[in-house]
């Protein structure tokens, strides 16, 4: 396996559209990075150019010790996995997975050991006549990745390869990436929009957004710690509440308090460092935020929608001076209220987040 390292990579399209802007990031040997970020953020198009099928406008890409901007894709020491299988449905899945080491020349046993072993890391010996008509969605997958396995690449990239598949298969094809990537322990780049395959999959997580990296993190530094507003909504469902404010100080003059629309104020908390900022926002995830009747906690709201997700359930509550509902997570059993109902919310100011007016979080 390999280190990946992006040194000041920028890309720029000769109509002047600038999609990657300033990119650096180490990925360490056999490290599960996932580029995660909305549609158009740029992660795709990073992947691509890791694996040379996009040019590099400007920067440095190393693999190993070797920088690989002008490399072609088939020296570079990588194998992808596209989010279409693209099998060919006139071959076997013996076939589909050796046909890559048929160009480059591996004959014979060789081959063959390659192959078998691929399938049987990935449980697809049984089905190794079959063409990919006759497989499932999660199978024509399998053989997918299997013809990157028998390479036996430095790296392995990901772009989106679960998207086709429904809900209960792309749990499935979770659980058996995680297990491949600690049996191979290789170096993976897995790019997604999917912000449950990020949390879940990756070793760290680079969260894109216009070309640029936000922040890059351990799933739970970034859920718990998000850089800023945007981290901060991206990650979680549903999304963490955002409520623009402006900010009051204490007889101290050390800002304490938050005033939302000019309606309601919420208490911040001594450790709360609040003061370098006199607008801004505040936010609180679903599952930190108390509920109760009308009266029994300290900012009084009204529910508009309630969400029944099974074992959970959200609850979207209008407080006044804010626009948006706020979503607030509850267990299902304890489900008691209904829309329309005059309810009580609190937000506990030890889960309180404090973003500065250009959405910089304050710690």
């Amino acid at each position: 396996m390999a280190k990946v390292a992006l040194h000041h990579i920028g890309k720029r399209y000769d109509d002047g559209t600038e999609v990657i802007r300033d990119v650096s990031l180490e990925i360490e040997d056999g490290e599960f990075m996932v580029f995660v970020g909305p549609s158009g953020c740029g992660k795709s198009t990073m992947l691509r150019m890791l694996a040379g099928l996009e040019d590099i406008t400007r920067g440095d890409l190393l693999i190993g010790e070797r920088r690989v901007n002008e490399i072609a894709p088939s020296k570079r020491g990588i194998s992808m996995v596209f989010q279409s299988y693209a099998l060919y449905p006139h071959m076997s899945v013996y076939d589909n997975m050796a046909f890559g080491l048929r160009l480059s020349g591996v004959k014979g046993e060789e081959l063959d050991r390659a192959v078998r072993n691929a399938a049987e890391i990935l449980k697809l010996t049984p089905l190794l006549e079959r063409r990919p008509k006759a497989l499932s969605g999660g199978q024509r997958q399998r053989v997918a990745i299997g013809r990157a396995i028998v390479r036996k690449p430095k790296v392995f990239l990901f772009d989106e390869p679960l998207s086709n598949l429904d809900a209960a298969l792309r749990v499935q094809m979770r659980i058996e990436l995680a297990r491949l990537h600690s049996q191979l322990e290789a170096t993976m780049v897995y790019v997604t929009h999917d912000q449950v395959e990020a949390m879940t999959l990756g070793d760290r997580i680079a969260v894109f957004n216009a070309g640029r990296i936000e922040q890059v993190g351990r799933p739970l530094e970034l859920y718990n710690r998000p850089a800023n507003k945007f981290v901060a909504t991206f990650l979680g469902s549903p999304s963490m509440n955002i409520l623009p404010c402006s900010f009051m100080g204490d007889s101290a003059g050390g800002a304490r308090r938050a005033l939302v629309g000019n309606r309601t104020v919420i208490g911040l908390g001594e450790h709360r460092q609040a003061a370098a900022t006199n607008e801004g926002s505040i936010g609180i995830r679903a599952e930190h935020i108390d509920i109760g009747s009308a009266g029994v906690l300290d900012i009084p709201a009204r529910v508009t929608l309630i969400e029944h997700l099974g074992e959970m359930a959200i609850a979207y509550v209008e407080i006044a001076g804010h626009a948006e509902s706020v979503a607030v997570k509850l267990r299902s059993e304890k489900v008691e209220y209904e829309i329309g109902q005059e309810v009580s919310v609190g937000f506990p100011s030890q889960h309180i987040y404090v973003f500065d007016a250009e959405g910089t979080a304050v710690y």
